[in-house]
């Protein structure tokens, strides 16, 4: 029989003992954090004594360790993730993976070949974004989620030599990873920086804008864990390199259960038997933590089904219902039957009936059998109503059975002790001389006495073996003795021989702490010198590089071509993956003819040519965020009546552009507008045809991810809104602010979606229900239990973009921004109504008076908006 390629299984570990579930269950490899910038900020990671026993633990079974350091990082965090990267290569990981591309840069730059994967938080989903990671040097990507097998397919294809890695179990982030700004802008907890909220866990009402009619109510926006096991003989076909089970912050028997089942699966794919898994086969999935399963988006766009709806958390498996409560006994129907040690919830039937109420069992007796049912007693004071369903939320066997899976799988220790070997020499009436050899260490020791002829017993290996091998919690253990070059029958007291192994030990530790100190010293010295390259703005590089208002150049000035990979069409053309490390000078300023840019992001024709006439220098139109999107030809009309008027019109593409969805966007491409872009991939593919702004979607979170924007060829960049205005002046300093711009005032996309709340309200098939949010419900509206309202923009693809509840307005900010140098401000306008002629206007005033040396008149700005908004992250740091 053929056997079938199966993909790498990749388990998660929060714990060493997690590390040992998923080794002794069938893991392939596992993922791990460690102390910092690892995306779990709540005891989900090891400390790097730890790291040192999980790597031991993993090589002696021939696995591998990748370490998370999944977070974007500021400018005055980069030498410590740095540092911890290399204290964690020191300890044996195999692979880092990065979401932050400055720090994909700096890794290269300080740890020349070390193994870099991208980050399923780079939100790479399609061609460009997969020819960029490779561009990059980065060995393998992590797929967005929402992928399809067709998605993955053309990625394969356009990109081969790129690994690709895709998630096929665990919990599921309802918005595109790398683009939910919303638990940050809500709870200064950014899912950027590994400290989720869970906004999408929340349940919702779900309201027309237009009738205030109620559509939908309850856990609108929380997914389904996934559970790929039907799809897993496709997804090895495609040429997925990894499959990764998600639950870092999971129990141990989580980790043993999901692995061993899908360790199972695999097994079947590789034998070609049928795939997809009974119900009693997935039963301990279900069982072992479950929201209900989803298949994801493999098979294609998922509807209603998607999310949970009823209940966010833990569902468990559903056993029967209650039946009765008598003398201190709760009676229930249940298949299979309940266990000493099980936990119990109970569900009403309908919502209105209660709220669940739960306990573990102490105490059962049967009552009686009846097929696959069983009439039980449980001994509890908690009195259930009949009729309610009893749901097992934990069972005590299979926990069990997971713990003992791998409880024969031992730890290798802290520390994995280095093999000391000796030599003996000497004669009567010298000293004895023991060489001892560590590594690439060697010490030479001598006794104080002289040896004598002995009188009993004499000087021999086992004596010296009993006495040197005494090492205790030293680093080292005995190898061989070799007593060639001593003469036999010689005496030494022992108390000499404890001295000398003493002194050796000693010295030989000396050596290796001088050498570890060296070697840390070094690569200090060499971190240090790779970021003060492109140094923070107390680094005395600012004023080199340009004055104000000064813009780096073009990209074909910037860099020197190189080879580029062959990329199916449409697909992007990039370079070879070797590190573009140039020097910030390469990005030579040339001066703007404006003192700044206002650019006034909008969706209609109607907002842009208000936002002109307010005093807007650029206009960034966004023709996708709502159906119906406007012809072509009416955009390219506004584009020639702005030219007259002396203001560019720049296209705003979406963040997210599927393989099936680039030919729509090509057409818009080719009317050779500018672009203003939140997607990586478009920035690298099409900067060297056209004028290109990364968006603040690109989450340019320090100046060396600015540095390989602009290398690019990006002209302009828009900072991540997660920056505070110092972090701010910390990632332009190296240019004195030109090329960057900041969003001031609007409502950012706080989710990006593939599921649409409206077509599940009616349980209609994605795509094909454009009546409903062209027609019926053109404008609708999420509301969180605080009341909190979100809008929700469904777009050209179907896709639900999350609007933030309040717009930003940062008009305080202005002075301190453009002390730092910047002179671009972004205003955006994305929710019908918006006070676009006023707000514009205001703003257009303020940075006049700035850029004429005078005090602006900021309150007429926030006058306009009164109360309804939010200072953003301006001066909340994430």
């Amino acid at each position: 029989m053929t056997r079938r390629y199966i993909p790498e299984l990749l388990a998660p570990a929060g714990s060493l003992e997690a590390v040992r579930a998923a080794l002794a269950n069938g893991a392939d490899a596992v993922y791990l954090g460690a102390e910092r910038f690892n995306a779990r900020d709540e005891g989900a990671q090891l400390t790097l004594d730890e790291l040192s026993e999980a790597c031991l633990l993993a090589h002696g079974r021939s696995a591998r360790v990748y370490l998370t350091l999944n977070t974007l990082v500021k400018p005055a965090e980069l030498e410590d993730a740095l540092l911890l990267l290399g204290d964690a290569i020191d300890r044996g990981v195999d692979a880092a993976i990065v979401q932050d591309v400055g720090l994909v840069r700096l890794i290269q730059r300080v740890y020349p070949g070390f193994e870099i994967h991208g980050s399923t938080q780079m939100t790479v989903h399609d061609a460009s974004g997969a020819a960029l990671m490779h561009s990059l040097g980065i060995r393998r990507v992590v797929l967005a989620r929402e992928s399809t097998l067709d998605d993955i397919r053309a990625i394969r294809v356009a990109v081969p030599e790129l690994e690709l890695e895709t998630f096929v179990h665990g919990a599921l982030c309802i918005s595109y990873s790398g683009q939910c700004f919303m638990s940050g802008m809500i709870s200064e907890r950014s899912a950027n920086r590994g400290s989720c909220a869970q906004s999408c866990r929340k349940d919702y009402t779900l309201t027309d804008v237009a009738t205030g009619e109620t559509l939908d109510r309850g856990y609108l926006i929380s997914a389904k864990d996934l559970g790929a096991y039907e799809h897993l003989a496709e997804i090895a076909e495609v040429g997925v390199h990894t499959l990764k089970i998600e639950g870092r912050k999971k129990r141990p028997e989580y980790v043993a259960t999901v692995t061993r089942s899908y360790r199972e699966f695999l097994s079947r794919v590789e034998h070609g038997e049928p795939v997809a898994p009974s119900t009693d086969q997935t039963r301990e999935l279900v069982q072992i933590y479950s929201r209900g399963f989803t298949g994801g988006m493999y098979g294609g766009r998922a509807g209603r089904a998607y999310i949970t709806r009823e209940q966010p958390d833990n569902r468990g498996v559903v056993l029967g219902e209650v039946v009765g409560y008598e003398r201190g006994e709760l009676i229930v129907e249940v298949a299979p039957a309940v266990r000493p040690g099980d936990g119990l919830a109970f569900e009403p039937p309908t919502p209105s009936e209660g709220t669940t109420k739960g306990f573990a069992v102490e105490s059962v007796r049967t009552l009686q059998s009846r097929g696959n049912t069983v009439r039980q007693a449980l001994s509890t004071r908690t009195r259930i109503p009949h009729g309610w369903r009893v749901v097992r939320t934990s069972d005590a066997a299979l926990l069990a059975r997971a713990r003992e899976s791998f409880a024969s799988v031992s730890l290798p220790g802290k520390q994995r002790k280095t093999r000391l070997d000796v030599r003996a020499f000497g004669a009567a009436g010298s000293p004895l001389k023991l060489l001892f050899a560590a590594g690439d260490h060697t010490v030479t020791v001598r006794s104080e006495m002289e040896l004598t002829p002995a009188k009993s017993r004499a000087l021999d290996n086992a004596q010296l073996r009993a006495q040197l091998g005494r090492l205790g919690d030293t680093p080292f253990a005995l190898g061989t003795i070799d007593d060639q070059a001593l003469t036999p029958g010689l005496f030494l007291p022992v108390s000499e021989l404890n001295h000398l192994r003493q002194q050796a030990v000693e010295r030989l530790s000396n050596e290796r702490d001088w050498e570890h100190d060296a070697l840390i010293a070094e690569r200090r010295a060499t971190i240090a010198e790779a970021i003060s390259g492109l140094g923070t703005r107390d680094s005395g590089l600012g004023n080199s590089l340009g004055g104000e208002g000064s813009l780096p150049t073009s990209r074909a000035e910037s860099r020197v071509p190189s080879p580029e990979p062959r990329l199916s069409s449409p697909g992007p053309r990039l370079s070879s993956p070797e590190p573009r490390l140039s020097s910030p000078e390469s990005r030579a300023p040339s001066p703007e003819s404006r003192p700044f840019t206002l650019s006034v992001v909008v969706s209609n024709i109607d907002d842009a040519r208000a936002a002109a006439e307010s005093g807007a220098t650029e206009i960034c139109i966004d023709p996708f965020l709502r159906h119906p999107v406007p012809p072509v030809s009416r955009v390219r009309a506004l584009a020639a009546e702005l030219a007259e008027q002396g203001i560019v019109l720049r296209l705003r593409t979406p963040t997210i552009v599927r393989p099936e969805e680039r030919r729509s966007l090509d057409k818009w491409l080719d009317l050779d507008l500018p672009l203003l872009t939140g997607h990586a991939g478009l920035v690298a593919e099409l900067a060297a045809s056209r004028e290109v702004v990364a968006d603040y979607a690109v989450n340019c979170f320090n100046q060396f991810t600015a540095r390989e924007l602009f290398a690019l060829g990006a002209r302009r960049i828009v900072l991540s809104i997660e920056l505070t205005t110092h972090e701010i002046a910390d990632v332009v300093a190296p240019w004195s602010g030109a090329g960057f711009d900041v969003l001031v005032y609007g409502r950012p996309e706080g989710m990006t979606i593939e599921h649409c709340v409206l077509s599940a309200a009616f349980d209609r098939v994605p795509t094909t229900c454009r009546d409903l949010c062209v027609q019926k419900h053109p404008l609708v509206e999420i509301t969180d239990p605080a009341g909190y309202t979100f809008p929700v923009a469904t777009d050209s693809a179907c896709r639900n973009r999350l609007l933030h509840s309040r717009p930003i307005e940062g008009s305080e900010y202005l002075p301190e921004l453009w002390r730092s140098g910047v002179r671009g401000y972004h205003l955006l306008f994305n929710v019908p109504g918006d006070p676009v002629r006023d707000i514009v206007a205001r703003y257009r005033a303020a940075l006049e008076a700035l850029a004429a040396g005078e005090r602006p008149e900021l309150h007429e700005i926030r006058a306009l908006v009164g109360s309804t908004f939010t200072r953003g992250h301006f001066a909340r740091a994430v």
